[in-house]
């Protein structure tokens, strides 16, 4: 790939020829329109066009059309096969293949010059109106190829997996962490026992959920106040003291506060939603920021679930770690949201992948984990350069969450192990006592 172009790899879907398609794509979103225009000069196209790199043709793959998109006409009624048995219905896959739509993979090259390296201009480029262009009846970013002046211009993460691990003095090993339970509604005195009981039993790591940021019953001084006080107390008995991430996703102001009120009261972490900010403001608040930013992937669902539609996870990921995320959410194995165990484990996959030299980002994987899924993870992960939140599974153990604590310990230890679970259960009632509870692998 050239210092001077991004690379964005696209997956679309056509009733015209894949190559005019293309051609609209990158035509839409570099130098040219609807029609030709005066000034639209050989001499211009040639430096600024996007050009198409690759076409790969792909099987169909029974995704429905969008809104909108432009279709052949329907066979007129009598037909042959019109409203036969068995014959698709109007955005059917069957429909759409007889009517000659096509899939494939497309990269189109954008010329850095367009655009500068810049996250908000390049997202202007590589997605902007396409998504609206009645050429395709879907369209997904897959990927995107970056060109080394990005590395100069955006710093990344300044703590990743390393400096997260120096921070909690866990060299090796998972590490394990939980969200606040119940995510919104706990008083700041009702927090600070629950802080206490998690710290006590050696968790790694308590975050805010997202859905609490600084509301009017539990303000984020408040809390920030309590917990802090708290930590430094059972540092104090144990030695250890555990990361929390406090929220402070906000307008851009008070993000910055929000930031200099946890590191002027000793915290050592904050947390960001960074869908709802967006990458520009995770990149200023990564230049202003002294601390580990967790970055959650709250409303990734609108970009990611829709598979004829919207920017894959892995093209996400790597604007969110060029932005500065020290910690990214990629889902669990046996999640209760939507996506597959293969799509989650090519998340963890893409935000361990190197780019453009560094940018060293720690998976967490959240939503529905528990001690059962700890030896599958460990085994399909192959890694303990994790960090693993369990809500529900610590938050709701029969014994508490301190016996939350201890067992998803216990199941790490036996799933690097290669312990049998239930052996290691005998020796652990509060393991014994989670599996009985919430079991293994879920279906």
């Amino acid at each position: 790939m050239s210092v001077h172009e991004v690379v964005a790899t696209y997956l679309i879907e056509t009733y015209l020829p894949l190559e005019q398609a293309a051609e609209a794509v990158a035509g839409e979103q570099s130098t040219g329109t609807f029609t030709a225009v005066a000034r639209e000069t050989p001499e211009l196209r040639e430096r600024f066009a996007a050009r198409v790199v690759s076409i790969e043709e792909l099987p169909p793959t029974g995704n429905p059309d969008l809104p909108g998109a432009t279709r052949p006409p329907a066979p007129r009624t009598g037909s042959p096969g019109a409203g036969s048995p068995g014959a698709g219905s109007p955005g059917s896959a069957d429909a759409a293949h007889a009517a000659g739509r096509t899939s494939g993979r497309v990269r189109v090259a954008f010329g850095l010059d367009n655009f500068g390296p810049s996250l908000p201009n390049v997202l202007a480029a590589v997605a902007g109106n396409l998504f609206e262009l009645r050429q395709l009846a879907g369209i997904r970013l897959l990927d995107l190829d970056l060109p080394t002046p990005f590395a100069e211009r955006y710093p990344g993460s300044q703590y990743g997996v390393r400096g997260t691990r120096e921070l909690l003095d866990r060299p090796d090993g998972v590490l394990l962490g939980t969200i606040v339970k119940p995510s919104i509604g706990l008083p700041p005195e009702e927090l600070r026992l629950v802080v206490r009981e998690l710290a006590e039993a050696g968790i790694d790591f308590i975050k805010d959920d997202e859905l609490m940021g600084n509301p009017p019953h539990s303000p984020l001084a408040d809390r920030v106040a309590v917990v802090t006080e708290e930590l430094d107390k059972v540092a104090a008995r144990t030695g250890r003291r555990p990361m929390y991430a406090f929220n402070i996703t906000d307008d851009l102001d008070r993000m910055a506060a929000n930031q200099d009120l946890v590191q002027a009261a000793g915290g050592t972490c904050v947390m960001v939603c960074v869908n709802l900010v967006g990458f520009t403001a995770l990149a200023w608040l990564r230049e202003r920021c002294a601390l580990p930013i967790h970055g959650h992937r709250a409303m990734t669902g609108v970009y990611t679930r829709a598979p004829q539609l919207g920017i894959d996870y892995v093209a996400w990921s790597k604007l969110a770690r060029l932005a500065g995320a020290d910690h990214l959410h990629t889902n669990g194995l046996s999640n209760k949201f939507y996506e597959t165990d293969e799509e989650v484990l090519r998340s963890i996959t893409a935000v361990r992948t190197p780019l453009l030299g560094g940018y060293e980002t720690l998976p967490v994987l959240s939503s529905g984990q528990t001690p059962g899924l700890a030896p599958e993870t460990y085994r399909r992960t192959n890694t303990t350069d994790l960090l693993v939140l369990a809500g529900g599974g610590i938050h709701g153990h029969p014994s508490g969450p301190a016996a939350g604590v201890t067992a998803m310990r216990a199941a790490w230890s036996a799933a690097t192990s290669n312990t049998d679970l239930d052996k290691a259960a005998t020796q652990v009632p509060a393991l014994r006592e989670a599996l009985d509870k919430f079991g293994g692998i879920r279906a």
